[in-house]
């Protein structure tokens, strides 16, 4: 039991082809925007920030390798320049529609391959803060506790978020567990709300191999694209009061 008062941000990734953001708005507090790298295109993202507009979500932009056949989760050969130009125009594109919701953007949050590789990877990490350091002063950037990204971007002054993944389970070096493994995804909604309760009340995460990691989350995740996702979120809702936790709007 979280023993004080304690709100949380649950933040989902959207417009990734599953047409499940109506259900999901309504319960989460952030929510993060495939702008066209892996996924979504002018019609989805203007349909995703509409439903977060009205449904008072924060919205973040989603960028990743330009790489559809793969939906981002392979790591691909691309230049830095060609790199940097990619996520410019990927959060430039979201930013347009943005504006013109009269909305903006809270968040940048890198997804997939992208965002593993620049957990390990500080010339990666700087080729991203590169691109997106238009953003520095007005957006939170959305990333792992102890990565290569955090280290760097406090160096550059950019503002953070770290984020956990409820849905995901750990390795011992706080990488995610691969998605070709069976343990990878944490299906069951209560072991969820146990991920989650774990990392507020101890600053800590149980790893796939049973031990405990330092771990610090401003902000957790429910990958959008698990079809457990709305079951989870409508558990959290309903079972994170019950332990003084609510998801903050």
């Amino acid at each position: 039991m979280v023993t004080d008062f304690t709100e949380i941000d649950i933040n989902c990734d959207v417009g990734e082809g599953l047409d499940n953001e109506g259900q999901l708005m309504p319960l989460i507090s952030s929510c993060n925007i495939a702008c066209g790298g892996h996924a979504g295109d002018r019609a989805s993202m203007t349909k995703v920030i509409g439903l977060a507009k009205q449904n008072h979500v924060r919205i973040g932009a989603h960028p990743s390798y330009p790489d559809k056949e793969n939906f981002g989760r392979v790591s691909i050969p691309i230049s830095d320049t060609k790199l940097i130009e990619s996520i410019e125009r990927q959060i430039n594109d979201l930013k347009h529609i943005a504006e013109e919701e009269k909305v903006q953007i809270h968040h940048i949050k890198a997804h997939g391959a992208l965002y593993n590789d620049m957990a390990k990877s500080e010339s990666l990490s700087k080729v991203f803060l590169e691109a997106v350091k238009a953003f520095r002063s007005e957006t939170f950037l959305y990333v792992p506790y102890a990565s290569a990204i955090a280290k760097i971007a406090l160096q550059k002054n950019f503002k953070l978020r770290y984020e956990a993944f409820a849905d995901r389970n750990y390795n011992e070096d706080l990488s995610l567990v691969p998605r070709n493994k069976n343990e990878a995804l944490i299906h069951s909604p209560e072991q969820v709300l146990e991920h989650i309760l774990g990392m507020l009340a101890h600053n800590r995460v149980r790893t796939i191999e049973g031990r405990f990691v330092k771990i610090l989350a401003d902000t957790f995740c429910i990958h959008g694209d698990n079809i457990l996702a709305f079951e989870i979120v409508s558990y959290l809702t309903k079972a994170l009061p019950d332990h003084n936790i609510h998801i903050k709007k």
